[in-house]
């Protein structure tokens, strides 16, 4: 819970503010961005909500901040903003919100199907969310990108009973007990609408999920960057290869999709042709930087 004590200074005065225990995971910036702002490498409130949509979504962002550093001055019945999560991205994808400070505020997924839901990478275990989930049809599959954002993993399978998906290469002590490890590099298929990709670069065992050939789960290998204006690879938190995250990149251009949904970092939508053209500009970006 934020403590109104330790209120940034840099907050704009009233009601909702970020305290000093903001890690600058970007989650509020993104979720409300009429609210929030980076301001000193942390979040603050450059503008007071002044509409109801507008009050509602720093709700769900103050929910949804992994350290608990949002609050505010005057008591919130936040029960509408609990009901809008898991938030609809497109069709029958959402973002869970509810992040965990444990993966520093990785983004997770719902991909809501008839043949059974599959969660991508672990939000925070808390009782309204998994009440939701259980009402939007439970969790089959969870799906983790890599071993940095398996967060509560264990408590949604011994909840849901979902079979966990991570590769052999990201199995640490915490996670030795995943149902399906996945092994090798060259692309699996869960199912019909759902294929696993190998992309070694961030970790050894890095993969990312296409659904539908339209959406991409990309964990921590692309993601969006707002100031350089193109997708882009974390090059500064590259903990394995980056040669093999661009060699990783190249076999992902191949494949046809129009989301990218990371784990950290922005999504970003594009048509079909034009995500080709953005993923030939990422990669013109990347063999520029130095490995």
């Amino acid at each position: 819970m934020a403590d109104l004590d330790k209120r940034l200074a840099h907050n704009e005065a009233g009601d909702f503010f970020v305290d000093a225990s903001c890690i600058d995971c970007d989650t509020c910036r993104w979720m409300a961005p009429e609210t929030f702002v980076q301001r000193r490498s942390q979040a603050s409130v450059h503008r007071q909500p002044s509409t109801e949509a507008e009050t509602h979504r720093a709700n769900m962002a103050l929910l949804s901040c992994p350290t608990g550093s949002i609050g505010t001055q005057s008591k919130h019945d936040t029960a509408a903003a609990s009901a809008a999560l898991p938030d609809r991205v497109e069709g029958n994808v959402y973002h869970c919100g509810y992040h965990a400070e444990s993966s520093y505020g990785a983004t997770s997924y719902l991909i809501v199907r008839e043949e059974g839901n599959v969660l991508v990478d672990s939000p925070r275990f808390t009782r309204p969310l998994v009440r939701r989930l259980e009402e939007l049809g439970g969790v089959q599959t969870m799906f983790l990108t890599h071993r940095d954002d398996v967060a509560d993993h264990a408590q949604f399978r011994g909840h849901f009973e979902c079979e966990r998906v991570l590769h052999e290469d990201e199995i640490r002590a915490g996670t030795r007990d995943v149902e399906r490890p996945i092994s090798g590099f060259e692309p699996v298929s869960l199912a019909d609408d759902l294929v696993v990709i190998p992309t070694p670069g961030h970790t050894l065992g890095s993969c990312c999920l296409l659904y539908r050939d339209k959406f991409l789960f990309t964990g921590d290998h692309l993601a969006w960057s707002e100031s350089r204006g193109h997708i882009y690879g974390f090059r500064s938190v590259c903990w394995y290869d980056w040669g093999e995250l661009v060699r990783s990149t190249e076999r992902l251009a191949d494949y046809a999709f129009e989301w990218i949904l990371p784990g950290h970092g922005r999504r970003c939508h594009f048509a079909r042709n034009d995500m080709a053209s953005e993923m030939a500009k990422t990669l013109e970006w990347m063999t520029g930087v130095t490995a």
